[in-house]
């Protein structure tokens, strides 16, 4: 069976043309290339769901798709006023009555939550950006396949303002961070399953350089870096261990560690969600 796949990319057409500007990768080019190298030979389709022009999929055009993949998203997902937020958890929560599996990272994580009923604010400590330097397995992670064979404590490519303060009465806590409580967690809600990252296991450290590139003014205004220079420099050091990711000093200086630097580990939630939800239930 050919596999199919739906990737909502939660990004206004505004700021996907910002991402052709800086040159940041498209997130649903970031997950094809996932779906290549995990599910070789299925087939995708991208929907821009901020774009107001484009209608909301049916039920049954939704149960066509083996698999709902959410990308992250610069929205704020409580902002439910905004007609492009509220249509994007109207539609997960028709994939959840739909029972198609759904997986998400970043903006997806929150909308995991959001649609089934929890709650996302704005985190007071402020973003969290470039990667977390530990995020730990729960109890429930431990033993959950969204995680199987994750190590107990690892690393993850993030970049966002909001957390997940309220997690919805079906969820389970998988993994958990100092900055960001909820990291990862599992959904079961009316008919579907949806599981989710607020780390983003589809980019790499090239692609994490590129967006904290993009970012550089930001992370000044915040109180980050001094300068955008020094965005710039730390976001090549990045490229550089990406390229050479046997450079120990660099390593050592950047704070980087195995779990981040290993394809396989850094992108096991994706894997494990294609193994244990999506085929099995094609």
């Amino acid at each position: 069976m050919t596999l199919n796949f739906l990737i909502v990319n939660g990004y206004p057409r505004a700021s996907r043309e910002n991402f052709d500007r800086s040159d940041v990768a498209h997130p649903h080019d970031l997950y094809r290339r996932l779906l290549d190298r995990y599910a070789p030979g299925s087939t995708s389709q991208v929907f821009f769901i901020a774009d107001l022009e484009n209608p909301l999929l049916s039920l049954d055009e939704v149960r066509g798709f083996h698999g709902v993949i959410w990308t992250g998203s610069d929205q704020t997902i409580y902002h439910t006023h905004e007609e492009k937020v509220a249509r994007q958890i109207a539609f997960a929560r028709r994939a959840f009555q739909a029972g198609v599996p759904q997986f998400g990272s970043c903006w997806g994580a929150q909308m995991a939550a959001v649609a089934a009923g929890g709650r996302v604010e704005k985190n007071p400590k402020g973003r969290e950006w470039g990667f977390a330097p530990r995020i730990e397995l729960t109890a429930a992670g431990r033993e959950h396949p969204l995680t199987a064979g994750k190590p107990a404590a690892f690393q993850g490519i993030e970049m966002h303002l909001d957390h997940v303060t309220e997690l919805p009465p079906t969820a389970e806590l998988l993994a958990t961070g100092e900055h960001t409580r909820v990291q990862a967690l599992a959904v079961e809600h009316e008919n579907g399953a949806y599981w989710a990252t607020q780390y983003h296991p589809e980019f790499d450290l090239w692609e994490n350089a590129r967006l904290i590139a993009a970012r550089a003014g930001a992370l000044v205004k915040e109180g980050f870096f001094e300068k955008e220079e020094d965005v710039l420099r730390y976001a090549e050091e990045m490229k550089a261990l990406f390229k050479n990711p046997g450079d120990e000093a660099l390593r050592r200086k950047l704070g980087v560690d195995e779990t981040l630097l290993d394809d396989h580990v850094r992108q096991l939630e994706f894997a494990n969600w294609l193994e244990h939800l999506v085929r099995p239930s094609a």
